[in-house]
């Protein structure tokens, strides 16, 4: 509970000072349920401060739906403490430059906004939308919110201009990828599946040296040097990446010809990981 406040509270300092110190003064904008907030508050003249709630009670509610009461009450305590946070906080302008601010801008704000999805809550509630869409229309939710985006780029296009616009899709992807490095966290996962003629040593590499879980499946060969249909064990281990270069470097050691194909893993439940607890 402590730890869910810590991150809330300082996702939401975070996400004031983008707003503040960046976007707000140079009338940027970002992606999802802010950049409508900004938007409106751009070209209409309201405070953001009262936007931001108006415009995020609908995805309260679904995230009501969607998820349930205690995610909804949590929700709403954020939003309502960054609508004071945004009245109340003063931060200084930080920069006029047009590139700096769509950076650095979007860094705090995304910064912010994953800050408070480890504790528990959203501050942005356009995912929760794209879940509840994504049920009702049999979309993906990545095409939901790129629908939702595209659409909110173009009508700021429209109303501001496209030089805002364009400098507005760079804060909205480096609010992103500043989302995900915070959810994620640098422990980013990949999927790792070895096919080698000595699959025993690698396990017990892999095991005992990186003390990480190897799945084993029977299969057959293809196609290759070694023949059609010659039977082999294939291994299937998780790890972060900052495991790749060596473990990439003991596996050549041990077989140069070892087939080796990596691939992005979302997140991992259970088995020999060293989980984060949010």
């Amino acid at each position: 509970m402590v730890q869910s406040i810590v991150y809330c509270g300082i996702g939401i300092l975070s996400a004031t000072f983008g707003l503040k110190g960046f976007l707000l003064p140079n009338g940027f904008i970002d992606g999802g349920a802010t950049g409508i907030a900004l938007l409106l508050s751009t070209t209409l003249n309201i405070p953001l401060s009262v936007l931001i709630v108006l415009v995020n009670l609908p995805f309260v509610y679904m995230g009501n739906r969607v998820i349930g009461l205690s995610f909804a009450i949590r929700t709403m305590i954020s939003i309502c403490v960054l609508a004071a946070s945004l009245l109340f906080i003063e931060f200084p302008l930080i920069t006029n430059d047009k590139l700096l601010v769509s950076v650095f801008g979007g860094f705090f704000l995304g910064a912010g906004i994953g800050l408070n999805i480890r504790g528990q809550a959203v501050i942005d509630g356009t995912e929760v939308m794209a879940i509840l869409l994504s049920r009702l229309l049999r979309l993906t939710i990545g095409d939901i919110i790129l629908f939702v985006n595209v659409l909110i780029f173009s009508i700021c296009a429209y109303l501001l201009s496209i030089e805002i616009a364009l400098y507005s899709m760079i804060t909205y992807m480096v609010a992103s990828k500043s989302l995900d490095f915070v959810t994620v966290g640098i422990d980013e996962y990949l999927g790792v599946t070895i096919i080698s003629k000595y699959p025993d040593q690698i396990r017990e590499l892999i095991s005992m040296e990186f003390g990480r879980g190897v799945t084993i499946y029977k299969g057959k060969g293809g196609y290759g040097k070694s023949g059609f249909n010659e039977e082999r064990d294939i291994l299937y281990s998780v790890i972060t990446r900052f495991e790749v270069s060596k473990i990439s470097q003991e596996i050549e050691r041990i077989d140069p010809e070892a087939f080796v194909v990596m691939s992005p893993v979302k997140d991992t439940i259970g088995g020999m990981i060293k989980k984060k607890h949010i």
